[in-house]
């Protein structure tokens, strides 16, 4: 067989025929990631795409070239039936192993004809839209997450402070990463951020709102780690502070116990020095809300559904709170709302008593004496 060069494969020359085809899939793989680093996508993103198409390629124990729908099918019933994966994971996989074989069926990149004076075929596409997870509706979030009720919610918090003193208590030193925790759940309600947010911010990051003093030096709030768009930065944004408590939590904290952490500038650090993990904070999380028996649906991102919630039951102005949360749509803030059915009685009293109201005062008064 000739040698080949083309693009990122290496000589194939004098290799035995399987050695051939485990070289073609390693560049294969090295080419598509070569592709994506130059997308800017994160490293992440990368690395569990390559997993997942390196998991197929152990399943279906066929190189890429000779992949069929009936393994696509195969693998992702498997998925479905033996581990009880959910729609989004599925979709998530799906989309990897797509983007995988659009990059070999591109002919700019030669995988084509590569394949056909190596191999006698060539790769192509078997992810389609009728045999993949489609995408139908805005909101296809588990119905079993929620916010917390305010209630629930206190509980969450007490169970979280009582559990710093009764370590300290018994003299053992895990009381100061539990304060800490403690003190990041609060934040992440406090401020209506996500976990990997919370995780990132620092002492910094806090900042006076001259409209606001009494908050003092935190009455307001600079996100610098948000959501990236696929390829992009980390979304930057600012939210102002609304509850005081929130402000009084974060300053006894940087007082009290962020110190005895080494003092640096991250707000939430390890006894190492690392940021804490998101393993570390969920796993901490789901302990004390089983033994308080709440629902399994509640989790880390309901903290910020709850912020959204809260604040729409108190009345403050949609739009304000779409900002605080950094929702380029209103309907995307509209599918974290979890509004109580109280809220929504209120609302609809509010709303009858003033058509009455409003009746009464434009209707016609009778003569002097006549009722």
């Amino acid at each position: 067989m000739d040698e080949e060069v083309v693009g990122r494969v290496v000589p194939l020359r004098g290799l035995a025929r399987r050695d051939r085809a485990d070289q073609v899939v390693a560049d294969m793989l090295e080419g598509w990631r070569r592709q994506q680093l130059a997308r800017n996508l994160s490293f992440t993103t990368i690395d569990s795409r390559a997993q997942l198409v390196n998991r197929f390629l152990r399943h279906c124990n066929e190189m890429p070239w000779r992949w069929t729908v009936a393994h696509v099918d195969e693998f992702f019933g498997d998925l479905r039936a033996e581990h009880h994966l959910g729609r989004s994971t599925i979709r998530a996989y799906q989309n990897a192993l797509r983007l995988f074989c659009d990059y070999l069926t591109d002919p700019r990149y030669d995988w084509d004809r590569v394949c056909e004076r190596a191999f006698g075929t060539h790769p192509s596409q078997v992810v389609h839209e009728w045999n993949s997870v489609g995408h139908h509706q805005d909101n296809e979030q588990d119905p079993r997450k929620r916010a917390f009720t305010r209630e629930e919610l206190q509980a969450f918090f007490d169970r979280a402070d009582d559990e710093v003193a009764r370590i300290r208590r018994l003299g053992r030193k895990g009381w100061l990463p539990a304060f800490r925790d403690a003190v990041l759940f609060k934040v992440a309600y406090g401020w209506g951020l996500r976990r990997n947010e919370v995780r990132h911010l620092q002492t910094v990051d806090f900042s006076r709102n001259p409209h606001a003093r009494e908050f003092g030096r935190f009455g307001q709030l600079q996100v610098r780690y948000g959501k990236a768009h696929a390829g992009s930065a980390p979304k930057r944004r600012g939210v102002l502070t609304v509850r005081s408590w929130s402000a009084e939590t974060v300053e006894q904290w940087i007082r009290h116990g962020l110190p005895l952490l080494g003092g640096g500038l991250d707000l939430f650090p390890t006894e190492r020095g690392t940021l804490v993990s998101e393993a570390a904070l969920g796993a901490r999380f789901r302990r004390y809300r089983d033994e308080l028996e709440l629902a399994a649906g509640l989790d880390m991102h309901s903290f910020r559904r709850s912020y959204v919630t809260h604040l729409l039951e108190d009345g403050v102005d949609p739009m304000f709170v779409q900002h605080q949360v950094g929702h380029e749509h209103a309907s995307t803030t509209a599918l974290y709302s979890c509004v109580s059915s109280d809220y929504r009685t209120r609302t609809l009293r509010h709303a009858l008593d003033t058509c009455l109201n409003e009746a009464l005062a434009t209707a016609p008064r009778g003569r002097a004496g006549q009722d």
